[in-house]
């Protein structure tokens, strides 16, 4: 790897897969890194780890890391000195996106580990902010860029609708492997960036196996919690800002319902999945 400029300390390229994107109850699952020394000596390393939880499977489907694949991996804080002393001390740090997200990932897992991994003194390179500020990817920006023109009416509603209308005309153009039809756009649309109704971001699954994306329960099947600790289900009830759908959910949970509030509940089944 060459790079433009002369270094005075190594600089360390990483990126991180994990089980999720809460750096608090999330774990990391994978850490590949680079590290360029001024010498021009490159290094490169990757090492999977156990999260100690369960990968959820829509986190498989972005890294493709299953439970299964680091069931006999070593937990994080297991080589998180040896990975800090001998690799990440005294290094400029660069990646993808790392100031959004990796970065507070792993401070999160060297603190859980008892060690204090300091940005104080480090440069910071993160390609995301150069690829953002140089090519802006707002309504404007893809106006130049589809429809070779300036968003002159940026930030009125209707404005913004005609162009973002003209966009998409133009994009049908350009792309011709793009469906042709609405049904095949929106599923799309849907692969790249699903859109989560409030009982999507609490929990997985279907209806009668649902399963906790979040919270304290985090892993746990709805059926075993409401059988186990019904009180938090109860504290989840009573919470002003808690979404109707998922209070619905919750109630039907608590009362051993299996089938959705449109159709009778004949059956009291409780899934022990999980258990």
């Amino acid at each position: 790897m060459k790079l433009p400029f002369k270094l005075t300390r190594p600089l360390v390229f990483f990126d991180l897969e994990t089980t999720g994107l809460d750096v608090r109850s999330d774990r990391i699952v994978e850490l590949a890194l680079i590290k360029v020394t001024p010498q021009g000596d490159v290094i490169e390393r990757v090492r999977r780890f156990n999260p100690g939880i369960p990968i959820p499977p829509e986190a498989t489907a972005v890294h493709g890391i299953t439970d299964e694949d680091v069931a006999h991996e070593q937990p994080f804080c297991r080589y998180a000195r040896s990975l800090h002393d001998d690799f990440l001390a005294d290094c400029d740090l660069a990646g993808f996106n790392i100031k959004g997200f990796d970065l507070h990932m792993l401070m999160a897992e060297f603190k859980r580990c008892g060690i204090d991994f300091s940005l104080e003194g480090r440069r910071i390179i993160d390609m995301q902010n150069i690829f953002h500020r140089e090519e802006p990817r707002d309504l404007s920006a893809a106006a130049r860029f589809y429809l070779g023109r300036e968003h002159e009416e940026a930030h009125t509603a209707l404005g913004d609708i005609r162009t973002s209308a003209a966009i998409l005309a133009a994009q049908l153009e350009r792309y011709p492997h793009l469906p042709a039809d609405l049904d095949e756009l929106h599923r799309y649309c849907e692969e790249y960036a699903p859109f989560r109704t409030e009982v999507d971001r609490w929990f997985s699954g279907s209806e009668g196996a649902r399963v906790f994306r979040r919270g304290k329960h985090r892993g746990r099947p709805l059926a075993e919690v409401a059988q186990d600790e019904p009180d938090y289900l109860r504290w989840m009830l009573g919470l002003d800002d808690m979404d109707d759908e998922v209070k619905n959910v919750v109630r039907q949970a608590l009362n051993g319902e299996t089938q959705s509030t449109d159709t009778p509940a004949d059956t009291h089944e409780s899934d022990g999945e999980g258990s």
